[in-house]
């Protein structure tokens, strides 16, 4: 056999998924885990967005699609963008892939070209350096540490920009940190980005989910420019409790989605048809229970921050958005990885080591699971940073 292909051997599996693995064997062997690990939301997905997909099957639903998406959803994605984010997207601007993480690979393969830079501030989505260079790009980090809330500024981005960069992403609400990016600081970035020829993909995957009275904006509508330089992604996953569907979304100027679509001919034919009858049915009514679980997660973001600040040693920002917190954990003496390892092994707790997100003084824990269990975990950390 021919030697592989060198960026994919780079590939290091997702440490999210390697800690969320090892703490379901754990279980099934009977250890009482506490996890922290896995960015998917603990609740069902809402019944009648499950009856609309069985109901799609029942009528025989099992065809291929047009390569971008059904047309029901993506008119219903059209009218959720102006409703939500005051955005002009037109059906035929948008292509249904099968997830927003399928959507982000699919971008930057139809965006890059090789050696082609992308900005990434840092901590980061663990996926986005390897994405960017398995579609033969380079990441340029920019970080955004814990003293300045995880966030960087106009003047960092404007820096990290070179006559090879062609995107930056922009991740706000933000995973890992929690950190969201106010309407002054996205219009900064993108006066930055429309000046310099520089493509902005947004990751707006937990838009819904902001707290304090914070809303999510939307940076391409903050004018046309920034609206005509910006690649919009969104998802089913984590609003509506529907990460197994597999569906995620990316609205874009027309030339770039055609070129997209294409690619996604090849790669995917198409999204999953009655998993599509779903989302058309999430979109168009199921507010009520977006509403419902975007209070629990408040909740419980203001009980695990509380927990998790109170314990010495530890130092942890409090989240404005999505479901983590990011609490550095240097005072200690270890690296991440070692300090995540330890907690699994010594107390049965599960976090992510923040080297998986670019910052090795932090961990990431989900809240994205029961206040029992938030309880419960917290202890056990509090019980070995204190015997540290």
């Amino acid at each position: 056999m021919k030697p592989l292909n060198r960026s994919i051997l780079a590939i290091e599996p997702s440490a999210t998924l390697a800690i969320a693995a090892r703490a379901k064997a754990m279980a099934k062997q009977g250890v009482a885990v506490c996890s922290f690990a896995a960015g998917e939301p603990d609740f069902d997905t809402p019944g009648p967005i499950k009856d609309a997909a069985i109901d799609a099957l029942r009528k025989g639903q099992t065809k291929y699609t047009p390569v971008a998406g059904l047309p029901e959803l993506n008119r219903a994605i059209s009218d959720k963008f102006k409703r939500d984010n005051g955005l002009d997207y037109k059906p035929e601007q948008i292509v249904v892939s099968c997830g927003a993480k399928h959507s982000i690979a699919l971008i930057l393969q139809t965006l890059c070209n090789p050696g082609d830079e992308v900005v990434i501030p840092v901590p980061y989505w663990l996926s986005y350096p390897d994405m960017v260079r398995v579609a033969g790009g380079v990441p340029v980090f920019v970080e955004a540490a814990w003293e300045q809330n995880f966030k960087i500024t106009p003047a960092q981005l404007e820096a990290a920009i070179t006559d090879r960069t062609a995107a930056f992403i922009l991740n706000s609400p933000s995973n890992p940190t929690g950190m969201v990016y106010s309407e002054d600081e996205l219009r900064a970035f993108a006066d930055i980005c429309v000046r310099r020829n520089v493509t902005i993909i947004s990751d707006e995957i937990y838009e819904k989910m902001t707290y304090g009275g914070l809303r999510h904006t939307s940076i391409a509508s903050l004018s046309p420019e920034a609206y005509a330089n910006t690649i919009t992604v969104n998802g089913f996953s984590k609003t509506y409790a529907m990460p197994g569907w597999r569906l995620g979304y990316t609205a874009a100027p027309l030339p770039f989605i055609k070129a997209m679509t294409a690619l996604q001919s090849h790669c995917a034919s198409a999204p999953n048809t009655f998993a599509q009858f779903g989302g058309v049915e999430a979109l168009d009514r199921g507010e009520d229970a977006v509403r419902e679980m975007c209070a629990a997660f408040e909740a419980r973001c203001d009980r695990i921050h509380a927990l998790v600040s109170a314990i010495p040693g530890v130092n942890c920002p409090k989240p404005q958005g999505a479901f983590y917190v990011f609490p550095n954990i240097a005072s200690f003496g270890m690296d991440s990885l070692t300090f995540s390892k330890r907690l699994l092994e010594e107390r049965q707790v599960a976090v992510v080591p923040g080297s998986a997100f670019g910052d090795d003084r932090c961990v990431r824990l989900s809240y994205a699971c029961g206040m029992a269990e938030i309880e419960e975990g917290c202890e056990r950390l509090r019980a070995f940073c204190e015997s540290l």
